[in-house]
């Protein structure tokens, strides 16, 4: 993989620089705030070579890259600033789109991102030094000891820091007065006091008569982050009212005046609280119902990974170990993984397909290491049934370890090298229920089976005997997909349509709410909203059709696909139905422009503009070769 390519061809494909707003990357993905969801060709950046797949999740558009996501960010930074200030509106502009737990998961996918390597090295640490301690390597008063405690907990224990900083980024706020409150929390007088109360010998402080508990903040997640986003909304509220000859002294003077006295009467009482609160409910939930609810998370959390929302775990998790010392939910996170990993390792076994088995062979490695996207994303789900053995096979294997109460002392990235983290008496049970996970889950893709996929190198050099009688016609028919009146494309409001950037084509005024397949083919993409299909013909022409302008706002309402992705469709098929009315009274005009995606690839591109209708199975465009 050329990483420097890689990237530019992906923010070309992205909508190039108009479009981009920013960029960021997670352990397996690039993730993009773009100004338009709409205009990245999907299709192509899914076919470039180390791309496994592409989705729109919590208005983000999001290029599914694996263990070389570092590389191709890197290669990105250095193409342009698509983080700066300029883009900052469009960004949060783009954030806000989608429903408020998307928001919720996406916020927090953010604030941890940055930190898990810090994160996972440190709880690997921690497990390392489990075995020391209970192999009698070292002595526990040793100097050994005592570094490798130092190199563990630092993390842990200076943890709202490292929150502070990252949050910060994400709520776009000063990072050096969010540090300072992050100190506020961890100040020794607190830490002290909070010793003392467990002592008996301290009562706390007081402030205009409200009381200031001495807390131990020390390894929180919860008041720092909020801290951080009220700070976010105070720091701008002071500046914009201090006078500007002054703003620079006495701005993060009253912030912190404000923040930190505020932050220790209420943000941190209450946050820790509802630390201990979910941490309390999650022992009571796995100690009374442990069996099912270590099935259910087993099963699901490949589900929560799609769209995001696994993220919102890792704060209890992180939480769970800080004020019990254990956490029930990286155990059933380990089987989840490994489930996804055995999956990946029978379709290598089984499949005859030397591209998959390929990706097969690099993604199973990956799993077993705790990074599951690539055996998810370019093995698992493309073949359904291996994601649904290893799905059954994780939750199986959840049940069974959180049945006899496996627990793991730090968090980690959930892998094979992550085991010293579950050191202990219950060990053992936990190696059962890796040994069951990956059983049941190859067992399982053995007997479903799956359709294997014909290699790229095969279809390219091994032509069918249809293929060799019938040669590939030098002419393309795309029969109308609506009823309506034509309209030339260049007569389309929207520039991006009109002026053929996305490809040759023409519009269509609908006049009926029924989308039908123009030719025989297959579904290339369906997004999300309904609003846009993207087809393939047998002779391999692409067409996008776009029901409306700017109607991807709407989020699929009056929309109905008929369709899915992947699916092959005869000429005439009903693919979407939609509500003009509705459309149009929601403010959104219905336009719909057909586009010849690929139209590099042919000579020239015929409109049916001089008719003045269009009727479904009549020709709209023709495609001619050179």
């Amino acid at each position: 993989m050329n990483q420097k390519q890689l990237a530019k061809d992906i923010l070309s494909l992205v909508g190039g620089e108009e479009n981009e707003g920013s960029v960021t990357h997670c352990y397996t993905r690039l993730r993009f705030n773009l100004k338009n969801n709409d205009l990245p060709e999907k299709e192509k950046i899914e076919s470039l070579d180390g791309v496994i797949s592409v989705q729109i999740q919590s208005g983000q558009f999001q290029v599914v890259i694996g263990n070389e996501v570092g590389k191709v960010y890197k290669e990105i930074e250095k193409q342009g600033d698509f983080n700066s200030g300029e883009s900052d509106n469009d960004t949060q502009e783009q954030e806000k789109k989608g429903n408020i737990i998307g928001r919720f998961f996406e916020v927090i996918a953010s604030i941890f991102t940055p930190i898990i390597p810090a994160i996972a090295g440190a709880g690997l640490v921690k497990g390392i030094l489990g075995l020391v301690t209970t192999f009698n390597w070292a002595s526990e008063d040793s100097d050994i000891v005592a570094i490798l405690n130092i190199v563990a907990d630092s993390v842990f224990y200076f943890l709202p820091f490292f929150l502070a900083v990252s949050a910060a980024r994400k709520f776009k706020t000063n990072e050096f007065i969010a540090l300072a409150l992050a100190g506020g929390l961890m100040y020794p007088t607190l830490i002290e006091g909070a010793q003392a109360i467990a002592e008996g010998g301290a009562t706390g402080l007081s402030l205009f008569g409200l009381p200031m508990p001495f807390m131990d903040y020390s390894s929180t997640v919860i008041p720092i982050i909020i801290s951080v986003w009220l700070l976010s909304y105070v720091y701008k509220w002071v500046d914009a009212a201090m006078p500007s000859a002054v703003r620079i002294i006495f701005t993060p003077t009253i912030v912190l005046l404000i923040m930190i006295p505020f932050q220790l009467v209420a943000i941190g009482p209450l946050g820790s609280y509802l630390g201990i609160g979910l941490a309390d409910g999650i022992t009571w939930l796995f100690e009374h119902a442990g069996i099912l609810a270590g099935g259910i998370l087993g099963a699901t959390r490949p589900l929560l990974v799609i769209v995001g929302m696994h993220y919102g775990l890792m704060p209890i998790a992180i939480q769970n170990i800080a004020v019990l010392g254990f956490d029930y939910l990286v155990p059933v996170f380990l089987m989840a993984n490994m489930g996804q990993a055995a999956a990946a390792l029978a379709v290598f076994i089984k499949t005859k397909n030397k591209d998959l088995k390929t990706i097969a062979a690099s993604s199973t490695v990956s799993a077993f290491l705790g990074i599951t996207e690539p055996a998810m994303y370019g093995v698992n789900l493309r073949l359904k049934k291996p994601f649904i053995a290893a799905l059954i096979g994780s939750g199986i294997g959840g049940a069974f370890i959180t049945g006899f109460g496996v627990t793991a002392s730090a968090f980690v990235l959930p892998g094979l090298t992550s085991l010293p983290v579950f050191s202990g008496p219950r060990f053992i049970y936990l190696i059962i229920g890796l040994i069951i996970t990956i059983a049941v889950t190859m067992v399982l893709t053995f007997v479903l089976g799956f359709k294997d996929m014909e290699s790229k190198k095969e279809k390219t050099e091994a032509p069918t005997a249809k293929d060799e009688q019938q040669p590939a016609s030098k002419e393309a028919i795309v029969n109308s997909p609506l009823e309506g009146n034509i309209i030339p494309l260049q007569e389309v409001s929207d520039p991006t349509f009109a002026e053929g950037l996305l490809g040759k084509g023409i519009a269509v005024e609908p006049t009926n709410g029924e989308v039908v397949a123009p030719f025989n083919g297959t579904i290339e993409s369906l997004f999300q909203t309904k609003h846009a299909i993207g087809l393939r013909s047998e002779q391999g022409l692409e067409l996008l059709i776009h029901i409306g302008l700017d109607t991807v706002n709407l989020e699929g309402k009056y929309f109905e696909a008929h369709v899915e992705q992947g699916q092959a469709v005869k000429q005439g098929d009903l693919l979407i139905t939609f509500d003009i009315d509705k459309i149009k009274d929601a403010g959104y005009p219905t336009v719909t422009p057909v586009i010849v995606t690929n139209s590099s690839d042919y000579q020239d591109i015929h409109p049916n503009d001089q008719a003045a209708q269009a009727k479904q199975g009549k020709w709209l465009l023709k495609a001619v070769k050179g």
